[in-house]
């Protein structure tokens, strides 16, 4: 299971949200933090304002900021709201679905019950579960991090090395 760029930025924004939730925050400073594009993040936003999981202001001195507490927002339904229009396969997909074996295959049964199982996992974890007590989340979100550059650097070091071992793990 692969999850869209689109859910994977929603989740970085509202947890810079989250980590940064003593006003509005630019989302300049959100892409820079998160290293995304700045386009592919107005996008996000713009859908994340229509779910309701953030407000937005326009104009000088605007920005975002929460909708909602923290404990108040599901991951697995901000994965359900972002991933909705995305079949998981081509079966699932009722305008595109060429495969013959549709109407006998019993793999889609178990498929649909394994990603209810997925986001019924992330049904219980909020935002709140995500940011609270993460230092690190902290250290590299914080909009007020001026003079950490040190300690954002040992910590992306340390990501890189923990990816790098899952990588050759699952080789």
């Amino acid at each position: 299971m692969r999850l869209t760029l689109r859910t994977n930025l929603a989740a970085r924004v509202l947890m810079y949200c989250g980590v940064n939730s003593e006003g509005t925050v630019k989302s300049v400073a959100i892409a820079e933090a998160t290293n995304a594009s700045g386009n592919h993040l107005a996008q996000v936003i713009h859908q994340l304002q229509l779910f309701g999981y953030v407000h937005t202001r326009r104009g000088r001195g605007g920005g975002l900021m929460l909708a909602r507490a923290p404990e108040d927002i599901s991951i697995g339904k901000l994965f359900r709201d972002f991933e909705a229009d995305v079949p998981f396969t081509e079966c699932f997909d009722v305008a595109n679905r060429n495969c013959p074996l549709t109407e006998t295959c019993r793999l889609t049964g178990h498929l649909r019950r394994a990603i209810e199982a997925f986001y019924s996992t992330l049904d219980e974890v909020s935002l709140k579960d995500l940011i609270d007590g993460n230092s690190g989340l902290e250290v590299l979100l914080s909009a007020s991090g001026a003079g950490r550059e040190e300690e954002v650097v040992e910590l992306r070091s340390r990501a890189a090395c923990f990816e790098q071992r899952e990588l050759l793990a699952g080789e």
